[in-house]
């Protein structure tokens, strides 16, 4: 299976990035690996997958303790990183390391650490 990576558009419907410059985008963009779920498929297993930021870009995932995340909503980054999450319908999300997100996508929310 060959990598594939968010597009610009997709990132651009986040409302948590939707005001990044569009150079930002692009390059966050070329980092946040895409991937499709079925329904029960896990993505971001805890701390054993690392840090991470992820968007999810269509369908449903949950977490242990029964949160629903829907199109737009984020995980990591200003959020808890390594919460374990599973598909509930049949899913894209997006994601890229911590790294990834403290270079691009906390200096323009204005988080600094």
């Amino acid at each position: 299976m060959r990598h594939q990576f968010a597009t610009i558009h997709e990132l651009a419907r986040i409302e948590m990035l939707a005001g990044l410059p569009g150079e930002t985008l692009g390059k966050l963009a070329a980092r946040m690996e895409r991937r499709e779920l079925r329904p029960g498929d896990v993505v971001l297993e805890g701390e054993s997958d690392g840090r991470r930021f992820a968007v999810v870009l269509s369908g449903m995932l949950s977490t242990p303790g029964g949160r629903l995340l829907r199109p737009g909503d984020t995980v990591g980054g200003l959020t808890l990183f390594g919460e374990t999450l599973q598909a509930v319908t049949p899913s894209v999300v997006a994601a890229c390391d911590a790294a990834t997100f403290d270079e691009l996508v906390r200096p323009a929310l204005g988080a600094d650490r």
